[in-house]
């Protein structure tokens, strides 16, 4: 005898979408163009993540076993030396200061974030400051900054080394590498003093090259999302590096009593980031981006004539797949790329498109634009919203 009408249930799932849950919610859903923005719900989980997290709500598991293992295939799979899960990238810099900080020693795992007489600094360099970089404050860690914001030099990054200093933070991220010094440098120095090197990487997806550039070039422990580009869970994280030090991070991870306890990563969140990641892996990257490029093409050809605009499809290390970024020139005579975001997200329907303040620019991103129809109603909405608003 069933507990639960197992049909009964499988045919209510199959009716019930996303459209109706936030329906009920009163929440009105937007079109998300502006790439995998957590504020607007990340990114697309594949299909055969959400096969992977049905599948694995089937069954119990040790959950300390289930994480070595998933580490160890996600590693053979990207071709490290170690892996783990995080939750988010975000989890995995918590994880990479207190393993800095704390290693396996276990008193000092269960005193973070109590750091008194502890090696608990951080060298970070000015200019890889950014607004996410205090999680790698959680663990009770402190920032020693070197360089200005226009430029750092080894030197300034070795005179800060003292017997405080616990690790040396790298921060791949867009905009952020010009007068900065190289990760082989930081890492050759580092590792002259013992010290571990923490990169968070976790937007540099695509290339996929990347998964492996920043462990061969001497990282000990990097930090990747395992929502945006690779379609996983959105809050699953992949953490790779040397082995010594991704089973520091293990340790002072949940679901051991941590600091980081309250980054929970589920059984079948850790099933789906395996799941997406062996599709992502396998995917043609020349063909991706093909395609990326011919659907930034429509949105372009839509919008180039606007009288004060530049659009150009963009792709380089700031840009990780093709996007089109529209440049307001001195020429344009309508409101900032911030007011023309807002007016987009308060239009029907809702669009959600990047506006970066510091450039003025807006970018359309196509990761997670759903099919050729969505494609045609983003192109348009962009077009009318910029022509209604050139003359201010």
């Amino acid at each position: 005898m069933a507990f639960v009408n197992g049909r009964r249930g499988a045919e209510m799932a199959k009716r019930l979408t996303g459209a109706d849950i936030v329906k009920e919610m009163g929440v009105t859903p937007l079109i998300q163009a502006g790439g995998p923005n957590t504020k607007h719900s990340g990114t697309r989980p594949r299909e055969e993540a959400l096969e992977a997290l049905r599948a694995m709500s089937e069954v119990f598991v040790n959950l300390d076993e289930f994480l070595i293992a998933a580490g160890r295939q996600i590693a053979e799979m990207i071709g490290v030396e170690a892996a783990t899960v995080t939750s988010g990238a975000s989890g995995g810099l918590v994880v990479q200061a207190a393993a800095a900080i704390a290693k396996d020693d276990p008193i000092k795992i269960a005193r973070l974030p109590d750091t008194a007489g502890m090696a608990n600094e951080l060298i970070i360099q000015k200019r890889h400051r950014f607004v996410y970089d205090h999680l790698y404050l959680v663990p009770g860690a402190k920032f020693v900054e070197v360089g200005t914001a226009e430029r750092c030099t080894p030197e300034e990054v070795e005179a800060a080394i003292t017997k405080r200093t616990a690790g040396v933070i790298d921060l791949k991220s867009s905009f952020r590498s010009e007068g900065t010094v190289p990760l082989p440098v930081l890492v050759e120095i580092a590792h002259r003093h013992g010290l571990p090197v923490l990169c968070d990487a976790a937007s540099m997806l695509p290339p996929r090259a990347n998964l492996t550039k920043f462990y061969n070039q001497g990282a000990d422990l990097v930090s990747f999302s395992g929502g945006k580009a690779v379609r996983g869970p959105q809050s699953t994280g992949i953490l790779l590096g040397r082995k010594e030090w991704v089973e520091y991070a293990r340790l002072n991870n949940a679901p051991n009593a941590t600091v980081a306890r309250a980054q929970k990563v589920s059984k079948e969140e850790v099933a789906g980031l395996i799941a997406s990641l062996k599709v992502f892996l396998a995917e043609d990257e020349e063909a991706e981006t093909a395609r990326y490029r011919k659907m930034m093409r429509l949105v372009q050809d839509q919008i180039a004539e606007i009288p004060g605009l530049l659009v150009k499809i963009e792709h380089d290390n700031d840009h990780y797949i093709p996007q089109c970024v529209i440049y307001f020139t001195k020429a344009w005579r309508g409101p900032d790329s911030g007011e023309i975001q807002k007016r987009l997200l308060g239009g029907k329907p809702r669009i959600y498109v990047s506006s970066l303040g510091s450039t003025g620019e807006l970018t359309v991103d196509p990761l997670n634009i759903q099919d050729e129809e969505e494609l045609a109603i983003v192109a348009r909405r962009v077009r009318e919203t910029l022509v209604e608003s050139a003359n201010g």
